[in-house]
């Protein structure tokens, strides 16, 4: 399994922007799928976006039209732009990767997103 690492959460305002980053300990070229989940307070862990080895993307309706997911395979690092933020968008961001189509998924130790007034 790879080792990921996250950064760029903190604290915003309502309609603000963020970008996580998510940095693999090897190269990303031939992961299968990599992607985000969120977790908030007492709230199930839910998917937010996902992008594959080819480059196609997929989004949660929560976030939809607001985020952008996006992977830079020179800097083994996958983006995660957030605009528009809302405060049910704060929770804890967790990156993974999953290196087969049938394989475990790696996990990042997550980044905290805070967005409020």
């Amino acid at each position: 399994q790879v080792q990921l690492v996250e950064s760029g959460g903190g604290l915003v305002q309502p309609g603000g922007s963020l970008r996580l980053s998510c940095t693999v300990s090897r190269s990303i070229f031939d992961i299968y799928t990599m992607g985000w989940y969120r977790q908030a307070p007492g709230k199930q862990r839910e998917l937010v976006a996902t992008i594959s080895r080819g480059g196609s993307t997929m989004y949660a309706n929560s976030v939809k039209g607001r985020s952008t997911i996006a992977r830079e395979n020179a800097k083994n690092t996958v983006f995660l732009q957030m605009n528009s933020l809302k405060p049910e968008d704060t929770a804890v961001y967790y990156c993974y990767a999953r290196e087969t189509a049938i394989g475990p998924s790696s996990w990042g130790q997550g980044t905290q997103v805070t967005v409020s007034s």
